[in-house]
């Protein structure tokens, strides 16, 4: 190997050690997470920091703490390979102190303290806003649909289950009707067990699907994993996934995850006031600017938004059937609030004839006579009259549809802003997205992404010295 730099012969015998501390970089990530972590005050938080009386001394929880903040960061969130990392990782030896817990035990740690790790990684963000990064209170919300633990084949909602059971008869069916044939030719012995052992089989799937769809039918939405309970079927980009629906609020300026939350409910149009409160309480803001998607939109929550002092943007989705017809929208019909009528596209007025509730909401109807004689009946309406109902909170929605008419940029400031973290998180994460089960323990692990997402991105903004000397200050 002459002409090449040479490294150190392995049993060279060294006078004076070097310390552990050399090894680890000034500007290295790791200096940031053990700065941050001793910071906390982790009883607070509910982690338990005093010893047991009796038995084996447990490892303290800034220790697991690092070690998982460490891994996170690093792309390890297996425990067995966090195992294997302590043992090995120079860092995490500087870390821990050349501590390395067995994977048990820091699975447990994971399994044992969902709330306080959620409670950390909101102090994260606290941490940022006390350094002036949320001055301009505008988040974007998004919710992205994340793999679960649970093969697309152990989940079960009614129109699988119908399919499955399906398909399992007409096989039966095909079995049968091979082994009557097999009867009325040449006997053939080894053919005809094999049939009957398929049949077998096939009946005893049956017996297992009708006792599974016995389950199912109990199941909230009559839906049901078998591997993990609270995973459901969403649809993602026209495709199916067994997973979870991962709300998110992100800076616009910054993109670090404000508010995070999972759910299993495959919908969003649920989340945006609860996720644009959740951003609002922790940043500590007076008023808050809030950009969604189509997929947001419902009546109540923009109310809602509107009442906690959020200033919500996103467009009305198009929903109308006589658009899709051809015929005139509602949006042709223009409103005249003096006089409490509506403004048809033929120049007449619709008054207001009723007022019905309808789940929960107060609508106001109106419609006019004349619609008959209209000329422009056949473009309006197929029935006798064209109607058009108002919420009692319409005011609110029109507000709405203006701000985003006089700001068209919105869209593409949302586009820009919450597609870039979970782009980078699932490629984090890797083909199999989440590696707990059930609700609250994913939520947990999603919590600790979300932690080491954030720091990478306070990293990248300040540098580990200047975040260290803050976080210190």
């Amino acid at each position: 190997m002459s002409g090449f730099i040479q490294g150190e012969d392995r049993s060279q015998a060294t006078l004076f050690p070097e310390r552990l501390d050399d090894y680890v970089a000034e500007d290295s990530s790791v200096r940031v997470i053990d700065v941050f972590i001793d910071e906390l005050d982790l009883s607070s938080m509910g982690f338990k920091t005093q010893p047991n009386d009796t038995g084996r001394p447990a490892y303290h929880p800034t220790t697991m703490l690092k070690l998982f903040v460490y891994g996170y960061l690093n792309r390890v969130h297996s425990s067995r390979r966090l195992e294997r990392e302590a043992q090995r990782n120079v860092e995490l030896m500087w870390l821990t102190g050349r501590l390395a817990p067995d994977f048990k035990t820091i699975a447990d740690f994971r399994k044992d303290n969902g709330v306080p790790i959620r409670l950390v990684c909101r102090q994260f963000v606290i941490l940022c806003r006390n350094l002036n990064l949320f001055a301009n209170a505008f988040v974007g919300i998004d919710g992205s649909k994340f793999k679960a633990v649970n093969n697309r084949d152990r989940n079960f909602t009614r129109a699988k289950m119908k399919r499955r059971i399906a398909e399992a008869d007409a096989t039966i069916e095909h079995y049968l009707q091979q082994l009557a044939e097999a009867d009325r030719q040449e006997p053939d012995e080894d053919k005809t067990r094999s049939l009957e052992d398929k049949i077998a089989l096939l009946k005893k799937e049956m017996s297992r699907l009708k006792k599974v769809e016995a389950r199912m039918h109990k199941a909230p939405g009559q839906q049901i994993s078998l591997t993990d309970p609270d995973a459901r079927s969403m649809k993602s980009r026209g495709t199916g996934v067994v997973g979870y629906n991962v709300q998110t609020a992100v800076d616009t300026k910054h993109h670090m995850i404000v508010a995070h939350e999972v759910t299993n409910q495959g919908s969003d149009r649920r989340q945006l006031a609860n996720m644009a409160k959740q951003a609002k309480s922790v940043l500590a803001a007076e008023a808050l600017t809030a950009v969604a998607d189509r997929g947001y939109y419902r009546s109540e929550d923009i109310q809602e938004c509107e009442k906690a002092n959020i200033t919500s943007y996103l467009p009305k989705p198009q929903t109308s059937g006589n658009q899709a017809k051809g015929q005139y929208g509602r949006d042709d019909f223009r409103y005249i609030a003096e006089d409490d009528e509506y403004e048809c596209p033929a120049g007449q007025r619709l008054i207001h004839h009723q007022t019905t509730q309808e789940k929960s909401k107060t609508l106001r109807r109106y419609w006019t006579s004349v619609c008959r004689q209209c000329p422009l009946k056949v473009q309006c309406t197929s029935g006798k009259e064209r109607r058009i109902a108002r919420w009692e909170h319409e005011e609110v929605l029109e507000a709405a549809q203006a701000r985003l008419d006089r700001n068209p940029d919105m869209m593409r400031i949302r586009r820009a802003t919450v597609e870039h973290p979970f782009g980078t998180l699932k490629a984090w994460m890797g083909s199999t997205h989440f590696l707990t089960r059930t609700l609250d323990r994913v939520s947990t692990e999603m919590s600790l992404h979300v932690l080491a997402y954030n720091m990478k991105r306070m990293i990248n903004i300040f540098g580990p010295k200047t975040l260290i000397e803050a976080i210190g200050a």
